[in-house]
């Protein structure tokens, strides 16, 4: 039976300008495309939910189906209900299990980082994880903290409760485990703008669960943070502001469109970085900086886009004293969260990746610049550059 307050597959004017922007389609034929996996096909999904099509998995969700869509259909929302509402799949499958509750393999991971990140560089363990869990060997992980980003917050909480003005950040799975030293430079940037930090506890975003399936446990993380978050806005100026791309997607828009929760407590509120900096800046609140004298190639994120934030980083970017910045027309890097970590996905997601690799390469840049962190580990996977965040580098232009 059609659900009335999701019909949006019925506004399609089959243009297939998604097909076209899809890098899916356009990299392997097992995919029809979004216009074909998604509107199309559910209207025969709703008569008959047998008639459910295998090539809904290999669908990124990276969203530019939305992006290109002339006719604000929710394409990539429509393919990703359908895989998992039709598809059946085994509740516990180890691989996927793993990757997805990113909280609880990031907490034991940084209690033994060192020993950690040692094992799993090792070819014999990276050839029994691809026998035995499907993660190509290929495939080069992250490293983890020694300690966590929250741990090292607690040591300068009380001196954030000094500025008058103050923020909650919502940090993420990615910098809490993997990369610590961005919250303290996002830290750091708030503090020479006489702006303060709050930390609340928070759990993963969802958009791992989401991708491998677990639904359920998605909408019980959204609804935690949901109230730890809007809790938080009693007690300082109510922004929320996080570093990460996906993060600040999945809280103004999975949470509403996917999971189909109310966000409204922190939809409005709720800012990429990037963008809270933008508004900053133009109310003449900017740091002092020196030259960095650093030459640069920005790679926009497919979720920064969708939630139209890219011109804000751009707009950032381009007020650093002495940076070099090359623009890239760059489209999709190709690793999608956990997709570039399966096997059955890793030839798709390093064929996406190439124009982008090609064209960091032609730019020849000291350091490449992106806002989100999968894109990071796939760019410095395949290419010889170090890969930073726009906040890092604004932490290394402050005087």
């Amino acid at each position: 039976m059609i659900n009335l307050e999701n019909i949006s597959f019925d506004h399609c004017i089959k243009c297939t300008v998604c097909t076209i922007y899809c890098p899916v389609a356009r990299n392997t034929h097992l995919f029809p495309g979004p216009k074909q996996s998604g509107p199309d096909a559910e209207r025969l999904r709703i008569k008959n939910p047998r008639l459910v099509d295998a090539s809904l998995k290999y669908c990124t969700n990276c969203k530019r189906c939305e992006i290109a869509c002339p006719s604000n259909v929710k394409i990539a929302d429509i393919i990703q209900d359908a895989k998992w509402k039709y598809t059946r799949v085994f509740w516990f499958r180890p691989r996927d299990f793993f990757m997805s509750r990113t909280d609880l393999a990031g907490s034991a991971a940084t209690m033994f980082a060192p020993l950690v990140n040692f094992v799993v560089s090792l070819t014999i363990v990276k050839l029994l994880m691809e026998f035995f869990l499907r993660i190509p060997s290929a495939r080069a992980f992250p490293t983890y903290n020694n300690g966590t980003f929250t741990s090292w917050f607690k040591k300068i909480r009380g001196h954030q409760g000094g500025f008058k003005n103050r923020v909650t950040y919502f940090h993420g799975c990615f910098v809490n485990y993997n990369k610590r030293s961005l919250g303290e430079d996002l830290v750091r940037v708030l503090n020479s703008m006489k702006i303060g930090v709050d930390v609340v506890r928070e759990k993963c975003c969802g958009v791992p669960l989401i991708a491998n399936g677990y639904l359920t446990r998605a909408r019980k993380n959204a609804r935690y943070n949901i109230a730890s978050l809007s809790e938080q806005k009693k007690s300082n100026s109510g922004i929320i502001v996080t570093t990460s791309s996906s993060c600040a997607f999945a809280l103004k828009h999975e949470y509403a469109n996917l999971l189909g929760l109310d966000n409204s407590a922190i939809y409005s509120n709720t800012e990429y970085i990037t963008k809270y900096l933008f508004d900053r800046f133009e109310d003449g609140n900017i740091p002092d900086m020196k030259p960095v004298h650093i030459r640069a190639a920005y790679h926009a994120p497919c979720h920064l886009e969708r939630l139209g934030g890219v011109m804000y980083t751009i707009d950032i970017l381009k007020r650093i004293p002495g940076l070099d910045l090359v623009i890239l027309n760059s489209e999709c890097c190709g690793i999608a969260g956990t997709y570039g970590f399966k096997k059955e996905y890793y030839k798709v997601s390093q064929d996406i990746g190439q124009h982008l690799f090609k064209l960091i390469d032609r730019a020849n840049p000291e350091y490449v610049i992106t806002d989100c962190e999968t894109c990071a580990m796939q760019i410095e996977m395949n290419t010889q550059y170090q890969v930073i965040h726009p906040v890092t580098l604004l932490a290394m232009a402050l005087k």
